[in-house]
């Protein structure tokens, strides 16, 4: 049986950006510290559509993805992703960063 932990997971964040040119300077570095954890970008999207729901998705939406929980925790933890974050945090607010693991191969 596989373990959750060892499972790719995908990272889901919805923010609004309130300062383009502090959230720049997050963007700039938030790519290498990605690919150095084995992170890849999937997309996002500043127009979601929510088709169902109490509060439908407003702002930007961001999808990535690890290999496993234990890269998407390294590359949280990293001192140079704690760094580089202090311009999101400045320059959006964050309504959530979520980890969600895929589902275990069917046998």
């Amino acid at each position: 049986m596989t373990d959750v932990k060892d499972l790719p997971v995908f990272m889901i964040a919805n923010f609004t950006v309130h300062d383009a040119d502090t959230y720049r300077k997050y963007e700039k570095g938030f790519f290498p510290i990605l690919k150095r954890h084995g992170g890849t970008f999937h997309t996002f999207d500043d127009a979601v559509h929510t088709f169902e729901g109490a509060e439908p998705i407003e702002g930007r939406l961001v999808m990535f993805q690890f290999p496993n929980e234990q890269s998407a925790r390294d590359w949280f933890a990293d001192p140079d992703y704690q760094t580089i974050s202090e311009h999101r945090r400045a320059g959006t607010k964050m309504k959530f960063l979520s980890m969600v693991h895929s589902l275990p191969p069917r046998n």
